[in-house]
C-alpha cells in the first residue's frame, strides 16, 4: 500500500509496523523512530547525455524522468527540488518500485530518480549511476508502531536487526 494506508493499518492494529519514508507523521497516534537517511540517484544508460558533464537539476529538468508515484519514497523532495529552482520536471512515468523504474529507463522511456540503496551493480551494470546527494535533500525512513503496543520478542528482534542503532 501506500505510505498513508500502511500508516492507517498500524493505526487500526492490522499491522505491527509501518516502515515508510512519507506520511507517517499524519497518524499522530504512532511512535515513530528513525531508522537511517538516504538520498537519490540518477540513472541512464551509458551514452545518455548527462552521463558527462556536471549534474545540475537544470540539466536533469531537459529530460524525461521516471520516478517514484507521488507519496512514496520520499518523492516529495524531488518534487520541492524542482519547484525551489523554478524548474517543472518532466516526469512521464512512475511507479512504486525502484526495479520497475529501472526497467524503463533501460527501455529507454527516460532518466530515473531513484533511492541510491536500490541501485545494483551487477543487475544494473548497464546503467550509469550518479549521485545526487547534491541535488536533493535527504530523506529520512522510519518505522512507526502504535502507541501503547506490548512489544513482544520478536519485534524486538526485527526492529534491531532493521536498525541496529534502535535500543530497547
Amino acid at each position: 500500500g501506500t505510505p498513508k494506508q500502511i500508516a492507517q493499518m498500524v493505526s487500526e492494529g492490522t499491522a505491527d509496523f509501518a516502515i515508510c519514508t512519507e506520511s507517517l507523521e499524519l497518524f499522530n497516534d504512532l511512535v515513530l523512530l528513525r531508522c537511517y537517511r538516504w538520498n537519490r540517484c540518477v540513472l541512464m544508460p551509458k551514452d545518455h547525455p548527462l552521463a558527462s558533464g556536471e549534474l545540475t537539476l537544470e540539466r536533469v529538468a531537459e529530460h524525461p524522468l521516471v520516478t517514484y508515484v507521488f507519496g512514496f519514497t520520499g518523492r516529495s523532495k524531488l518534487d520541492d527540488a524542482f519547484a525551489k529552482e523554478g524548474l517543472e520536471p518532466r516526469v512521464v512515468f512512475t511507479a512504486a518500485d525502484a526495479d520497475v523504474i529501472k526497467t524503463y529507463v533501460k527501455l529507454g522511456m527516460g532518466v530515473g530518480i531513484v533511492a541510491h540503496m536500490a541501485v545494483d551493480p551487477v543487475q544494473d551494470k548497464g546503467l550509469v549511476n550518479l549521485d545526487a546527494g547534491h541535488l536533493f535533500e535527504p530523506s529520512t525512513t522510519r518505522i512507526g508502531f502504535r502507541k501503547g503496543t506490548f512489544l513482544r520478542g520478536f519485534m524486538y528482534e526485527f526492529l534491531q536487526t532493521f536498525a541496529p542503532h534502535l535500543t530497547r
